[in-house]
């Protein structure tokens, strides 16, 4: 099932036009109740990372503010913003693709949904489907260099 849902993230990042393309979705149950990607330059929004979006049409969507019983499956490792979303969203789980050694926030530059200081704790698993994921990133930024 990790996969498949991967590949449904995968198919929204195709979506992100001038955007870094990431795409995101949450499930509950095994079925996709929300999805997203990145459109921070579309919107002119700093905030229009897939993961965010994904999580608040999936609140929306279930009328609450917590996404217990949730995963959050995302292209790429999250950023300390979307990691600390994560968090007080109350994620059960979030599955990446591609690790993020710059910025990665679930357990390569830092490991935020672990840390003992937060009251809840969300489960993180990376490497899904990370060639595919790294790939369309690094096809991404080689256009964007020429």
């Amino acid at each position: 099932m990790q996969e498949k849902m991967m590949r449904i993230a995968l198919d929204e990042a195709e979506h992100c036009g001038e955007d870094v393309p990431v795409g995101a979705v949450v499930v509950r149950d095994g079925e996709v109740i929300a999805s997203a990607h990145n459109r921070r330059e579309a919107d002119c929004d700093p905030f229009a990372h897939a993961e965010l979006l994904a999580m608040r049409q999936a609140c929306q969507k279930l009328g609450t503010r917590r996404l217990k019983g949730c995963t959050l499956y995302v292209t790429l490792e999250p950023c300390p913003m979307c990691a600390g979303a994560l968090v007080m969203a109350g994620i059960d789980r979030c599955v990446f693709g591609a690790y993020d050694p710059r910025q990665g926030c679930c357990g390569s530059v830092y490991d935020l949904p672990h840390d003992p200081a937060f009251y809840h704790r969300t489960q993180c698993e990376g490497g899904v489907l990370e060639e595919q994921c790294a790939g369309l990133l690094q096809r991404f930024f080689a256009q964007r260099r020429k």
